[in-house]
């Protein structure tokens, strides 16, 4: 059951015996006819070795990865 909380302006959904509140749930984000989220892929690996090392290209990278896997957009 799916009922609107008009207090939050979200929708709440009644699952397993109890309600789940403001919660999304679906297999895919398509705006504009383009898919722009999905499941989720495998976990990206830092960094590491080489020939030549760039520090802060390497800092800036780790944020990217840190801030998908925050968002749950890549496997931690």
């Amino acid at each position: 059951m799916t009922a609107y909380v008009k207090s939050t302006g979200t929708s709440a959904n009644y699952r397993a015996g109890t309600w789940e509140l403001g919660a999304l749930r679906g297999a895919s984000v398509v705006l504009g006819g383009l898919q722009v989220v999905g499941s989720r892929v495998a976990p990206i690996a830092a960094p590491v070795g080489g020939t030549n090392v760039d520090l802060e290209a390497r800092a800036a990278i780790n944020q990217v990865l840190d801030a998908m896997r925050a968002h749950g957009l890549i496997e931690s």
